[in-house]
């Protein structure tokens, strides 16, 4: 579950560029690196997730990395933390440095099996290119999107759906996306459901929609269709297919 209570505490402080200051004391200033700020955020706030601290480009700031994949920025001595994306500026460049480690994560966890584990409509043409979509069967431009997926598929491009019901697990988009996993014919029946036609009901045990969402999450995922490309960057929301296949080089 995405620690969203933390981050929505953060952003209504003092918007998206959060700072504030631990009120509990700091350790021993010979702890290990990370640990003041890992024991005052957990003394603060008990239960938070936290992977991992890393070091960042910036000296005195730490990476908060939280197991729904959210990143947090810390001072070393634990005192204060921040939510938003660090910049780099240099050579006349601003590099997102934020994106780039979420970019990272995701190609990480794009060797999980259960990313394999996605409803493919394969290339019609010699395939050029494949895109990973997180998808929710009622969402309207992901509708849109599955529209132009026979144009996408004679450009070349392979089109991967894995689940992301976006009411959460048990609502009804849940369901009906379950639904259409354990179909026999799952591409057949997703379709109809995007279609805006019913399908049968199913259930089957190994089924892996939970899991896929809980995946999307750890991406960073928090909308639909999210469009991930083979080298992890993202692409939030709708794109017409030739944009899309611009996007890809093609």
């Amino acid at each position: 579950m995405r620690y969203s209570l933390l981050r929505a505490a953060l952003r209504s402080l003092l918007g998206l560029s959060v700072l504030f200051t631990l009120s509990l004391p700091a350790l021993a200033a010979e702890a290990v690196l990370g640990q003041l700020i890992i024991d005052n955020l957990t003394q603060a706030q008990p239960g938070i997730p936290i992977e991992r601290v890393e070091k960042t480009s910036m000296a005195g700031v730490l990476a908060v990395v939280l197991s729904d994949g959210t990143v947090l920025y810390g001072s070393e001595d634990g005192k204060h933390l921040f939510s938003g994306d660090m910049f780099s500026i240099a050579g006349g460049q601003i590099v997102n440095l934020a994106e780039q480690r979420r970019t990272s994560t995701r190609q990480e966890l794009m060797r999980d099996p259960l990313f394999q584990d996605a409803l493919v409509f394969a290339a019609t043409s010699s395939k050029k290119a494949s895109i990973s979509v997180f998808t929710d069967v009622d969402c309207g431009y992901c509708r849109k999107l599955h529209q132009e997926v026979p144009q996408l598929n004679a450009m070349g491009i392979e089109v991967r759906y894995l689940a992301y019901p976006r009411a959460g697990v048990g609502s009804d988009s849940y369901k009906k996306i379950v639904s259409a996993w354990c179909a026999k014919n799952p591409q057949q029946a997703l379709t109809q459901l995007k279609a805006g036609q019913n399908i049968a009901n199913q259930q089957c045990s190994d089924n892996t929609v939970a899991d896929q969402y809980n995946l999307g999450q750890k991406m960073g995922i928090s909308g639909t269709p999210a469009i991930i490309l083979e080298d992890g960057r993202l692409l939030p929301g709708y794109l017409p297919a030739a944009e899309l296949a611009a996007t890809l080089g093609l």
